[in-house]
């Protein structure tokens, strides 16, 4: 019996570890005045001990409950107005997919160029998102896997840090989120995160992108907008919601050591460098046309993780429907992109071998 408890500490030890990193570094980052701090202090603590090899790990169930808790707290943000701004969305949808095939085809020719990498290394860590449908593929056979997810977690990571820290020295609206004063009972809670893991479950099993986390939001928002609650989700829940946040997005640097980071990172560095002025430039072009925050139009732009992204919406104090909603049109643009790509790209190679022969 006593030899068992030494065994689950040591199990639950890097879980430990990495919630107190995001608690830490969030606390940190309150302090100094961070904008969404308590998870982009989270996500820089965390991905600090991964990369000086602290045991850094969310098990599944745990990321489970940080997806159904995003995307409860994404629903219950969701502005009572937004479905009167779905006329606005055309423009900026538009935008996006022109916005998608500009950095594709620039950062996927940047990293074959200038790096050397092989084409499918290079293309399928150029897409802006769908990661686990991109490691699928790079799975099969095409590109080098290892490399492919270290580019694609640069660019999540520095997506998710880059723009709270842009409303610091940009001219980036930033609202406070609104005050609430009435907040959901532990029943409602209770009953709310129910209705919501069935949803989210249905999505996963349908096979929709970002599935627990789209279920989740579907379902709170159709409650919401649909009367049967107005209360805020509580203060202490939406802070754990960012920590588990900020945990979950910098646990994706464990097991990747620090010289194959190095060599992965500079092409990683400067994709995204290219990724963020594209989708900057392109946002700001829509923002002449419609009438939407900036920062707001960027976010629903930005080719971050759904969960990131969503976060940060509700830490600057826009609308989640809006940047939702781009996120989910992005993923199934991604879905019809990403094979026709490869398909090109297997041509390509096989016409290579063909003309060597």
């Amino acid at each position: 019996m006593t030899a068992s408890i030494p065994s689950l500490f040591s199990k639950l030890l890097p879980t430990l570890i990495t919630i107190a990193l995001s608690a830490a570094g969030g606390g940190i980052a309150t302090l100094l005045g961070i904008p969404a701090s308590w998870m982009v202090g989270g996500v820089i603590a965390v991905t600090a001990g991964a990369m000086l090899g602290l045991p850094i790990g969310m098990p599944d169930r745990l990321r489970d409950v940080a997806f159904l808790l995003i995307g409860m707290s994404m629903g219950a943000s969701v502005a009572p107005d937004s479905l009167s701004l779905i006329a606005s969305w055309p423009v900026s949808i538009a935008a996006l997919a022109l916005e998608l095939v500009i950095i594709i085809a620039a950062t996927g020719w940047m990293l074959a160029r200038v790096f050397k990498l092989d084409a499918g290394t290079a293309y399928l860590s150029s897409f802006p998102g769908h990661l686990s449908f991109v490691m699928g593929i790079a799975s099969s056979g095409v590109g080098d896997a290892r490399q492919i997810v270290i580019i694609q977690v640069i660019r999540i990571l520095m997506l998710t840090i880059a723009v709270p820290i842009g409303t610091i020295f940009l001219p980036i609206d930033h609202f406070p989120a609104p005050v609430a004063t009435d907040f959901l009972s532990i029943w409602q809670l209770l009953a709310l995160a129910a209705v919501c893991t069935v949803v989210g479950l249905v999505f996963l099993r349908l096979k929709i992108p970002a599935g627990f986390v789209l279920g989740a939001m579907a379902a709170a928002t159709a409650a919401k907008l649909g009367g049967l609650y107005t209360e805020a989700i509580p203060a202490p829940l939406v802070l754990i919601t960012f920590i588990l946040t900020g945990a979950l997005i910098g646990s994706r640097f464990a097991g990747i050591g620090r010289r194959e980071f190095i060599t992965a990172a500079k092409g990683g560095v400067i994709a995204t460098a290219m990724t963020v002025g594209i989708v900057t430039i392109i946002a700001w072009g829509v923002s002449l046309i419609v009438d939407m925050p900036y920062g707001q139009i960027w976010l629903g732009l930005a080719p971050g993780a759904l969960e990131g992204m969503g976060a940060l919406g509700i830490a600057l104090g826009y609308d989640t429907a809006f940047i939702a909603a781009h996120h989910v049109i992005r993923l199934l643009m991604l879905s019809f992109a990403i094979p026709a790509v490869v398909v090109l790209i297997r041509r390509r190679e096989a016409a290579a071998i063909a003309a060597q022969k």
